[in-house]
């Protein structure tokens, strides 16, 4: 998928008339305001937080995603209404994408009885299995991969034509779950996106500490499955794609990692003052800020005047203005609760919904010889081994022939055999 040419930043988001890129296929200008709408609600929502957080009105830690609005949003906008996701703690946005409210965040980091929980958790710890198709996150990182491999596997087991996705920054990587749930979701060529959000630090590890690789797309290699690099600040990089990604997935062709290149713009959480992140490496990044370059984007294109995007900012105002309303009146959770909703019995019931006959997968239709051909018996070719090892990476044309990774480019790498090293002399 061959990208339009991305601005060149010389300030927050300086564009000149030539470089303007097209408008993209397949999303209208309402979806084009929208995407502003839900990535400007996460930031005001987040910023809201912080000044909760201050005030004492948050029970717990605070975890936020500024600087990786456009990823979350951008992602999650690409997915179908009956896609699965599992978010992390800084994929606010994706929740918001999903149908959940300001108020739904607001009581759960404020442990009111409203919540999603009920007030048993402070952060974003919580799905819905039934309507909006989220998997509560899991504080264990890498653990959603091997999670949601089993719902995209699910998913085509009982005939549904659906797509599971879940994030995992860069330094959830290198846990062994994370790379246990790709091979199998390689293995089983199940219809599953993950993205890598290389937010350039794992708490206050950098990425040159965490893995010898520039490119965190560069794994999806040693399972044999696509990968992409995309410009994480970009949303509308992130949504396409996101998009050939997901489309790719749900035509059957195997798994695929996102790569998304983006910076935490704070600390690990409010209590990280992020004093190991040289103050120049931040001013880098807010020169590439999702919301600015977006706004230019659509002012530049003419998608939107000032009186839009007053409305747009007059609306999230109002919400957020009434839903701390409703999350401050609202209680706090009775001591009896405690007790309640910590084992299922019958508390719920999550029922298959099949679309395809029972009859496919029960014998004598589902019956398999249980022997397997081998065509070259395992044998080692010194000729095709030679001829792998040559095989050159397969990937598209960028913008201005440079290099994604060092440019605010896109790029897609399929899989190929790792070079045999050189004995040092």
């Amino acid at each position: 998928m061959t990208e339009a040419p991305r601005p060149k930043l010389t300030g927050p988001a300086a564009t000149s008339a030539q470089e303007r890129p097209e408008l993209p296929p397949n999303l209208s200008k309402d979806q084009l305001l929208e995407l502003y709408y839900y990535m400007r609600l996460n930031r005001s929502l987040e910023e809201l937080l912080i000044r909760l957080f201050r005030q004492n009105k948050v029970v717990g830690g605070l975890y936020g995603s500024l600087g990786q609005e456009a990823t979350s949003v951008g992602t999650a906008y690409a997915l179908g209404k009956g896609d699965w996701i599992a978010p992390m703690i800084r994929n606010v946005g994706a929740l918001l994408v999903r149908g959940y409210k300001p108020r739904d965040i607001l009581t759960q980091y404020m442990a009111r009885q409203t919540s999603p929980t009920q007030g048993k958790d402070g952060t974003s710890h919580f799905g819905d299995l039934k309507v909006r198709h989220v998997v509560s996150p899991i504080s264990m990182l890498g653990d959603l991969i091997p999670v949601m491999t089993g719902v995209a596997m699910a998913g085509r087991y009982l005939g549904q034509k659906i797509v599971a996705m879940t994030w995992i920054g860069d330094g959830g990587t290198s846990t062994g779950a994370f790379h246990e749930g790709m091979n199998l979701a390689a293995v089983q060529r199940a219809p599953f996106v993950v993205v890598v959000e290389n937010n350039q630090w794992a708490y206050s590890t950098p990425v040159s500490r965490q893995a010898p690789i520039r490119d965190f797309a560069d794994r999806a290699r040693a399972y044999g499955i696509a990968s992409y690099t995309v410009d994480g600040n970009d949303v509308l990089a992130v949504w396409r794609t996101t998009r050939e990604a997901v489309e790719k997935a749900r035509r059957g062709e195997g798994p695929v990692l996102i790569e998304s290149k983006t910076m935490r713009m704070a600390g690990h959480a409010q209590h990280d003052a992020a004093e190991y992140v040289p103050r120049e490496m931040f001013e880098y990044w807010k020169a590439r800020d999702p919301l600015v370059r977006y706004e230019t984007y659509l002012t530049q294109n003419k998608i939107w005047d000032e009186d839009a995007r007053r409305a747009i900012h007059q609306r999230i105002e109002g919400e957020l203005a009434t839903d701390l309303e409703f999350a401050e009146k609202s209680p706090f959770p009775p001591p009896e609760l405690a007790e309640q909703g910590v084992y299922c019995e019958g508390c719920h019931t999550i029922e298959p919904e099949w679309r395809r006959p029972k009859e496919e997968l029960m014998p004598p239709k589902s019956s398999v010889k249980a022997q397997w051909t081998v065509d070259d018996f395992g044998v080692f070719d010194p000729a095709s081994a030679a001829q792998s090892r040559s095989a050159p990476v397969i990937s598209e044309p960028e913008p201005n022939g440079a290099r994604a990774a060092r440019s605010p480019a896109q790029r897609k790498v399929t899989a190929r055999p790792a070079r045999k090293r050189r004995k040092s002399p």
